[in-house]
C-alpha cells in the first residue's frame, strides 16, 4: 500500500503549466529520489505535496487521505514536513530557538525535549552551537540546522528540497550521510535534489522529471547505470 500517492497532477503558475500529469508513489519506510535540471519542476511538486500550491487537476494520497486541497499547515499536522531549499533559517535566532520552532504542531510540541535529545544525537555539532545565531554557522551548519527543525517536527514523510545546494563537496558527504541515518532511523524520505550520484546512491527508488513530466522511474540503482542518466546527469 502507498504511503504518498500523487495521482495524474497538473500544476500552474498562473496560465504556466509546470507539472503535466504527474503520477508517483512513496511506500513507507523508503528514500526516493527526484532528480533533474533546472526548472524540471521538482521544488514545484514538493511544494504541491506541501499544500503550498494546489493542482489544477488530480489527486494527493497520504496514509490513504485525500489532502490536495489542504491547508499547508493541516498537512504538517498529517506528518508531511518540508525542508525547504536554500534552508529559510531565522538568521537572528540561536539553533536551538530555531530547532523549537520546528515543534509547533500537536504532535510534536509534547515532546520537545525528548525530540532535541534525538536531534542532538543525530547532529551532535548542533548541540554544541545550540546558543549561536544561526547567521555565525557555516552553509553546512545551517542545513544541519534546517534538517534538524524539520525533525523536531517528528516527521512521518520527510522532504527534502536540495539540502546539498552550494555546499562543499565534503560537507555534501555529511548530508547524505545524515539523510541516510535519518532513514535508518524509521522516517520515510522524499529527497529532491541535483547531485545525482549521491541521492540515488542513498534511495531505494527514483523519478527523473524532465520538463514537468516523469521521463523515467525504478529501483536506484537500474537508474544509476541507465545510458541516459550517465550521459545526461552524470557527464559520462
Amino acid at each position: 500500500m502507498s504511503f504518498l500517492e500523487v495521482k495524474n497532477i497538473d500544476v500552474f503558475y498562473g496560465d504556466v503549466q509546470v507539472i503535466f500529469d504527474l503520477s508517483l508513489e512513496v511506500i513507507e519506510g523508503e528514500v526516493v529520489s527526484i532528480i533533474g535540471g533546472n526548472g524540471a519542476g521538482k521544488s514545484t511538486l514538493l511544494k504541491t505535496i506541501s499544500g503550498l500550491m494546489n493542482p489544477a487537476r488530480g489527486e494527493i494520497l497520504f496514509e490513504d487521505a485525500f489532502i490536495q486541497s489542504t491547508p499547508p499547515e493541516e498537512i504538517v499536522e498529517h506528518g508531511i514536513i518540508q525542508v525547504p531549499e536554500g534552508r529559510r533559517l531565522f538568521t537572528l535566532m540561536s539553533v536551538k530557538d530555531n530547532l523549537i520552532i520546528g515543534a509547533y504542531n500537536s504532535r510534536a510540541e509534547k515532546k520537545v525535549d525528548t525530540t532535541m535529545e534525538d536531534v542532538y544525537s543525530l547532529l551532535p555539532k548542533l548541540r554544541e552551537r545550540e546558543s549561536q545565531l544561526a547567521m555565525t554557522l557555516s552553509g553546512g551548519e545551517q542545513q544541519m540546522v534546517a534538517i534538524g527543525r524539520g525533525l523536531m517536527a517528528r516527521p512521518k514523510l520527510l522532504m527534502l528540497d536540495e539540502p546539498s545546494l552550494g555546499l562543499a563537496p565534503i560537507l555534501i558527504k555529511d548530508i547524505f550521510q545524515t539523510v541516510r541515518k535519518i532513514a535508518d532511523q524509521g522516517t520515510t524520505v522524499l529527497l529532491v535534489e541535483q547531485d545525482v550520484k549521491h541521492s540515488l546512491s542513498l534511495s531505494d527508488r527514483g523519478y527523473v522529471l524532465e520538463h514537468g513530466r516523469i521521463a523515467m522511474e525504478g529501483p536506484a540503482d537500474e537508474l544509476l547505470n541507465d545510458p541516459h542518466i550517465k550521459t545526461a546527469y552524470l557527464g559520462l
